[in-house]
C-alpha cells in the first residue's frame, strides 16, 4: 500500500523487452534506497513494481503483459519522467489516501490552465470508471493522491499547487498526455456492498 505522496520523480534509465513483457531500470533520482531490499514494492507513476535487483542508483522490476495493456507504462522510453514512491509502513504519516498501486484504467489530460500560482488540470477518464469519481472524493493520478474538484461526465477537474507541480510529473503534463487512474478503494468497497445486498433482497 501507498499514500499518494510522491516522494522522488525517477527516469527510466533502460528498457528490455522480452515477447510479451519488459524490465525497466529506474533511476530513482532523490528517492532513498536505504531500507529498500530485494521483493519491496515501489510505486511508478501509480504502479505497484516490484524491486528485482538494486544496481544503486535506482532498482531493476519486470512489468508485465497485463500491466503493460492496463497502464501508461508500455509507452514510456527511456529518460521518461516517473512519480516514485515507497512502500508505506505502519509508522508512515498517511498524508494522503490509501493507494493499492493497482491501476484502474488510463486516462487522459484534457485542458490545462494556469491560474496565478496554481493549475486547474481536467482529466478524462474511462466511461467505465466515472461513477467512482466525486466531487472532493480521492483520486490517484500517475500516484499521486489529489481531491476531485468538480465532475462533468467523463471529465474532473484538479487544482494542483506549486509545490505538486514542481515536485511530479504534473509539469511534463501536455493536453493529450495519458496518466495513470487508481479510484478511492472505498467507493469500489461500497459498491460491492451495494450489489451483494440488493442480490440478497432479490433471492
Amino acid at each position: 500500500m501507498f499514500t499518494g505522496l510522491i516522494q522522488a520523480v525517477g527516469r527510466i534509465a533502460e528498457i528490455e523487452s522480452g515477447k510479451q513483457d519488459i524490465r525497466l531500470r529506474i533511476d530513482t533520482g532523490k528517492l532513498p534506497l536505504e531500507g529498500v531490499s530485494l521483493g519491496d514494492s515501489i510505486a511508478t507513476s501509480g504502479v505497484c513494481l516490484t524491486v528485482t535487483d538494486l544496481p544503486g542508483d535506482g532498482f531493476w522490476a519486470d512489468v508485465s503483459p497485463e500491466t503493460l495493456s492496463l497502464t501508461t507504462l508500455g509507452g514510456k522510453g527511456v529518460g521518461d519522467p516517473v512519480n516514485l514512491e515507497t512502500s508505506l509502513t505502519l509508522s508512515t504519516p498517511l498524508g494522503g489516501h490509501l493507494v493499492s498501486g493497482h491501476v484502474d484504467g488510463v486516462g487522459h489530460v484534457e485542458q490545462i490552465i494556469e491560474d496565478d500560482r496554481f493549475w486547474r488540470v481536467r482529466i478524462t477518464s474511462p466511461a467505465n470508471l466515472a461513477r467512482y469519481i466525486a466531487m472532493k472524493g480521492s483520486i490517484c493520478v500517475d500516484g499521486t493522491s489529489l481531491t476531485v474538484n468538480q465532475v462533468a461526465g467523463n471529465a474532473f477537474d484538479l487544482t494542483i499547487i506549486p509545490q505538486t507541480w514542481e515536485e511530479t510529473v504534473f509539469s511534463e503534463y501536455r493536453v493529450g498526455s495519458p496518466v495513470n487512474l487508481e479510484v478511492d478503494v472505498i467507493a469500489r468497497y461500497l459498491e460491492r456492498m451495494m450489489q451483494v445486498d440488493a442480490d440478497n433482497a432479490e433471492s
